[in-house]
């Protein structure tokens, strides 16, 4: 299987604005969000369908997402986190956190949805790192 764009993410051939990182999961930043703040959490494992993880990385990357969650809920304005298990963009299994305030904020159309500077990437990196 051809490696994904997360997969050499996670082997450091391409960067990203890492919020956080341990021996089974990565959390970074979209670089076009749907919304400021949102992440992506991958397993470092590349399977395609978070259903056929194995049932300890499935564990501890939604451990992962629920403590960014809640971290994100700590430090940012918005009042809600979405949560989205998509899995149609890349073939790599992911959960989006995207914040926001009404339901509305959700919806874009993807040709509004620009690559974010990456001045303001970073500083908001900085603000969910944990």
């Amino acid at each position: 299987m051809e490696d994904t764009i997360f997969t050499k993410i996670v082997k450091g051939e391409i960067p990203c604005q890492k919020v956080y990182e341990d021996d089974k999961v990565l959390a970074f930043l979209d670089i076009r969000p749907v919304q400021p703040g949102h992440v992506l959490i991958i397993p470092k494992i590349q399977v395609e369908f978070v259903w056929d993880l194995p049932d300890d990385v499935y564990q501890d990357l939604m451990n992962v997402v629920k403590k960014l969650a809640l971290h994100m809920r700590e430090v940012l304005p918005q009042k809600y986190i979405h949560e989205a298990v998509v899995g149609t963009d890349v073939p790599h299994a992911h959960v989006h956190l995207i914040p926001f305030n009404k339901s509305s904020e959700l919806r874009r159309n993807p040709e509004d949805i620009v690559q974010a500077p990456t001045d303001e990437l970073g500083a908001m990196a900085k603000k969910l790192a944990i």
